[in-house]
């Protein structure tokens, strides 16, 4: 006779304190003042799901990118503390620079923690062909290290695309631009992609490291053909198995 598995129940589990309900991923953002448009990390629009939003009060993205690690870590402690005390229960972050602290942030979090676009690489190459290869596309080459990489598991050495330095995406961001043109700063994410594809025709898929590229991830896919994935793509994935669709017989 088989032995009785007692399987856990939700309602047997000791309920978490929960002042904020219905917002299952909090969301981690910098201190900026630049507009952040539909399809941004930061804007609430972006999502088809409720978030709960905590700034970092001080922590600039140029702290992130340039500045020493142990500088920044207690203001994302603090943050992981106040998003999980008000009920998420999932984080993600606003910089794909921070894979530099995923370590740090992953033993702290007593939440599953998406804290780098760039986490998605090892799966996107995974599903490519063996003679393709994933392209990056990064905010800033000469900050990016071997160790950004390794750190979220992923391979180094793959082939980087920047932004242009004076291009309206990174002169927007460095200026807190308040107004920003969409039309220019997609042909900005556009020429850099056309760059990247015209150096290396292997790549086979793109992951955008810069959180606020996602508003012209679409047109990129659309007029260059190439899969991309990026901060949405990473929080909806988070979301998915915090919150996984229902399917009933009698719908079937």
């Amino acid at each position: 006779m088989q032995p009785i598995i007692k399987v856990e129940k939700a309602s047997d589990r000791p309920r978490r304190r929960r002042p904020v309900h219905g917002a299952r991923i909090g969301i981690i953002v910098l201190d900026t003042g630049f507009q952040r448009l539909p399809g941004d990390v930061a804007n609430a629009l972006t999502w088809r799901f409720p978030v709960q939003y905590h700034v970092v009060t001080g922590v600039r993205p140029q702290d992130v990118i340039e500045g020493a690690p142990e500088k920044i870590l207690p203001a994302f402690y603090d943050a992981i503390d106040r998003l999980t005390e008000l009920g998420v229960d999932g984080i993600a972050t606003s910089c794909g620079f921070l894979a530099m602290v995923h370590p740090q942030l992953r033993a702290y979090s007593g939440l599953p923690i998406a804290s780098s676009s760039l986490m998605q690489i090892p799966l996107v190459l995974q599903t490519l062909p063996a003679d393709k290869t994933v392209g990056v596309i990064v905010s800033d080459r000469k900050a990016i290290t071997d160790n950004h990489f390794i750190n979220v598991g992923a391979p180094v050495g793959l082939p980087l695309g920047e932004l242009a330095f004076d291009g309206p995406i990174r002169a927007n961001m460095r200026n807190n631009a308040s107004q920003v043109s969409y039309a220019a700063q997609e042909r900005d994410a556009l020429e850099t992609v056309e760059r990247m594809l015209a150096e290396t025709p292997s790549i086979g898929a793109l992951v955008s490291e810069c959180a606020n590229l996602p508003p012209y991830s679409q047109a990129i896919e659309r007029t260059l053909g190439v899969p991309v994935y990026d901060v949405v793509s990473l929080v909806e994935w988070l979301h998915a198995g915090l919150m996984p669709r229902g399917f009933h017989p009698e719908t079937c």
